[in-house]
């Protein structure tokens, strides 16, 4: 009888263990619960805070893209430590978990170190900012919309996204077209042999100038290029504004071939004269 008593004692003590470690771990939880919902709230809060003080202070926008990046993920890494450590996990432990670790993690982050790295060398050198058309030898053409952290973000032509890590965008060969404020059209229209070149060129001059988006220093570059098989190729090279660019390149290219024909100035084509033996 003294030893069920014993067993039934221990028995509500290890109940009443379990429940109080119960209670205590679903009040752990929810206060964790509560800190991660009230914590991103003030995150988002302190992004947008953090944005207006860098649009105030009139931050180059290819900065403030890196440097909101960079704030959020700091302000998320201490949300989750706060999170962590409401749980009941000792920081302290949680640090040496991350130590013991630390071989792994940092085979597993060197390439965003190294995206990093890049980040700060754009920043400080400027091949290229937000707003600017850029192409790079790794394959990514666009304009630039965003330079975060890790990734330079770009907008295509056909509206894609293209995220290009920092780290190769900052050792690539990278053709910025939108630093200069001129840039130059090339042309090469072709006319049949046998067709009058002074005036063919007469012809091309006044197309030029008769589009005022063509500059006039320097001077439009208008030479016989090449005398090929089937045709004569003139070459043509004009400066333009650099917004001004692909207008001007097709249509150029459409004024010419209009001109041509009502001037009946003959474009020819590729053709093949065969010669039969008797």
């Amino acid at each position: 009888m003294f030893l069920n008593v014993n067993v039934s004692e221990q028995i509500n003590g290890v109940v009443s263990d379990l429940l109080s470690s119960g209670v205590e771990l679903g009040q752990r939880l929810l206060a964790a619960l509560v800190i991660l919902i009230v914590g991103k709230f003030i995150v988002n809060w302190l992004n947008k805070l953090f944005a207006k003080l860098l649009e105030r202070r009139k931050v180059e926008a290819s900065v403030q893209s890196f440097l909101k990046s960079m704030v959020n993920i700091l302000l998320l890494l201490m949300l989750g430590f706060a999170v962590v450590s409401k749980l009941g996990i000792e920081i302290t432990g949680f640090a040496a978990l991350l130590a013991s670790a630390g071989v792994a993690i940092g085979m597993a982050l060197s390439g965003n170190l190294q995206n990093f790295a890049g980040g700060l060398i754009i920043l400080i050198f400027r091949p290229y900012k937000v707003g600017d058309y850029i192409e790079s030898s790794a394959g990514a053409a666009g304009v630039v919309q965003e330079i975060q952290i890790f990734h330079t973000v770009l907008k295509t032509a056909d509206n894609k996204m293209i995220y290009a890590p920092n780290g190769s965008m900052s050792n690539a060969v990278v053709t910025n077209y939108s630093v200069q404020e001129t840039r130059r059209v090339d042309f090469s229209f072709s006319m049949e042999y046998g067709e009058d070149y002074e005036r063919v060129e007469k012809v091309l001059m006044g197309i030029i100038a008769a589009d005022k988006r063509i500059l006039t220093s320097p001077e439009p570059f208008v030479r016989l290029g090449a005398m090929a098989d089937s045709s004569v190729n003139i070459t043509v090279r004009v400066w333009v504004n650099a917004a001004d660019y692909w207008d001007v390149h097709f249509d150029m290219q459409r004024a010419v071939y209009t001109t041509f024909t009502k001037e009946g100035i003959s474009i020819p084509y590729p053709q093949m004269v065969v010669h039969q033996a008797k």
